[in-house]
């Protein structure tokens, strides 16, 4: 059996273009929905082990919601997800001004501008479907005339790969993710308290107010953000931990231990009631773990209001903040040096 790829229109944005669904689908029963605004992974329906199947992403029924996205549901951020402390970086001796649109840093690049919020050309390729865009050079603050890619591709082995690549004609920050919130009893079921989660992650780095990290690389071991042994993501939530509650709950880069730029198993996350597990697999070297904290009350799919906490993401990344940090792995690219990256979603 190979994948089939359909399509159909989804929408309109809100300058009018078309938006169009591509949904992948398998032998197994799983499929993703993926759409040109924001290449968002709109749906991703898996079975369960006794073969009922679960849409497990939080969303929208139409394309025409996902003009207001402000929990950036399912779509891939950039250039820069995450963020810059001052709303400023300075490169080869040239500062660079982004948009102060948290508090006084900032936070995924753009709210207006920023690829989560782009129509992509779409590309149907083997197995999937291949985004790309380009983007000038000074928009949003970031230098350098940018191409990005970004390739689903779905598998038998219930897999959901995302292959991203960049390209700058002068040096700049590429730190590309998926923001995709999960729920694998289903995008409806409710809080994700029960769910399970481990991390290949001995470190983390802690923050300051506005969730700027400090610079540390801070061991996880005797604190609530000890993951490396399986538990339920509630059980430590509302731990009395400054870090907590600087964030309202999880909203940290976790480092991944060994990591080396090969593809490596760093979490896996179970449903209890529906038993569903996601394995994921990266190239990076962070992963972000938020457990929903500031999920707005609002209108999702199938006619679900969702709030605080009903879903959680894992978002692979460089660090936050890592242009301010010479310790943290470095999210410069460009003038020959290309971002490449690949993060796997696998279900069992």
């Amino acid at each position: 059996m190979s994948i089939t790829v359909e399509t159909r229109p989804f929408g309109k944005t809100s300058a009018g273009d078309d938006i169009i669904l591509y949904n992948l689908k398998n032998s197994k029963g799983m499929e993703a929905a993926v759409i040109n605004l924001g290449a968002i992974l709109a749906m991703l329906k898996v079975p369960a082990p006794n073969g009922e199947i679960a849409d497990v992403v939080l969303g929208f029924d139409n394309g025409d919601a996902y003009n207001d996205n402000g929990s950036v549901f399912g779509a891939v951020v950039g250039p820069h997800a995450n963020r810059i402390g001052g709303a400023a970086f300075v490169l080869d001796g040239v500062e660079y001004q982004l948009a102060q649109n948290d508090n006084a840093n900032n936070l995924h690049s753009d709210y207006k501008k920023g690829y989560q919020n782009c129509l992509w050309n779409a590309e149907i390729v083997k197995d999937g479907v291949c985004f790309s865009l380009e983007d000038t050079d000074g928009n949003m603050g970031f230098p350098g005339n940018k191409k990005m890619q970004i390739t689903y591709t779905l598998d038998e082995e219930n897999g959901l790969t995302l292959h991203y690549h960049g390209s700058s004609d002068k040096r700049t920050l590429f730190n590309p993710t998926n923001h995709s919130y999960f729920n694998l009893e289903g995008h409806g079921f409710g809080k994700i308290a029960d769910h399970t989660l481990w991390l290949k992650a001995d470190h983390y780095t802690p923050v300051v107010a506005g969730a700027i990290p400090t610079g540390e690389i801070a061991p996880v071991k005797g604190t609530p953000m000890d993951f490396t042994t399986e538990k339920p993501m509630g059980k430590e939530i509302n731990a009395d931990m400054e870090q907590l509650k600087l964030t309202g709950g999880y909203d940290h880069n976790f480092v991944i231990t060994g990591a080396d730029g090969t593809l490596q198993h760093i979490a896996t996350a179970k449903a209890p009631v529906s038993g569903r597990v996601m394995k994921v697999y990266t190239t990076l070297p962070g992963v972000q773990f938020y457990a929903g904290n500031f999920i707005g009350e609002q209108a999702g799919k199938d006619g679900v209001v969702y709030n605080k906490r009903y879903g959680f993401c894992l978002e692979t990344q460089y660090y936050p903040d890592s242009i301010h940090h010479e310790n943290f792995p470095s999210c410069v690219f460009g003038e020959g040096r290309d971002y490449d990256s690949v993060t796997v979603y696998r279900f069992e």
